[in-house]
């Protein structure tokens, strides 16, 4: 089955770029782009596309608004099976804090090259999110214990514990912290791939956890932390 995506960008020379990159790429196809966030916003009500690729600086509605909507966590009319994956410029942007708190799935810098673009939006698509680079792990954990983003401080939270994780799936949870994938997960474990997946869809199932982000920032409130 072929993963629709939404390139959401106010330049639509890098729209272009992305739609030739994707396009010429098998199983991928891009349904429809927006130059501003109310309108990626309302094609992927229409589009229902698996992956939104979100510029974060538009005009108007900015992509961590849009990200926000259709993400659900700006409200309950989030736009069910679409999941996004921030564009940036910048792999320390602040903005990136608030797009994970939005919702976002991850984030990419725009000078990737093009086989990890592809890459990446696979892996968005499959329901993980884009933890493997050093950069994305130290963010994330950053982020785990950030200030709220209106300048005020947020109350502490208390500490989180992992009722009902078995042993095994606390080592899982550990690794998952670190940034690894399922593959690296299995290798250092010596487990299949197979019982790899299984042991994450359970930690998601137990913890309430929409994707890898969430569980990396439950690991860490629970004192869990990449060495």
């Amino acid at each position: 089955m072929s993963v629709r995506v939404l390139v959401a960008d106010d330049q639509a020379l890098v729209r272009a770029g992305f739609r030739g990159i994707i396009e010429m790429a098998p199983g991928l196809t891009v349904v429809a782009e927006a130059g501003t966030g109310t309108a990626a916003v309302e094609l992927a009500r229409r589009e229902r596309p698996d992956v939104v690729l979100m510029d974060i600086r538009m005009p108007g509605m900015d992509g961590l608004e849009a990200t926000r909507l259709i993400t659900g966590a700006g409200g309950p009319a989030g736009v069910p099976g679409v999941r996004v994956l921030i564009l940036t410029m910048f792999d320390l942007d602040e903005h990136i804090y608030e797009a994970l708190r939005g919702g976002a799935s991850g984030f990419l810098l725009k000078d990737t090259a093009p086989e990890d673009l592809l890459a990446a939006i696979r892996v968005i698509a499959a329901g993980d999110a884009l933890l493997a680079p050093s950069v994305t792990r130290r963010l994330i954990a950053e982020f785990a214990d950030r200030p709220a983003p209106s300048g005020g401080v947020e109350p502490a939270a208390p500490p989180v514990t992992l009722p009902g994780i078995t042993a095994r799936e606390h080592e899982v949870l550990a690794l998952i912290a670190e940034g690894h994938t399922n593959p690296e997960i299995a290798r250092r474990l010596h487990i299949t791939e197979g019982t790899t997946k299984t042991h994450v869809g359970h930690l998601l199932a137990k913890l309430g956890a929409r994707d890898r982000v969430q569980l990396v920032i439950t690991a860490f409130r629970a004192g869990l932390r990449p060495h």
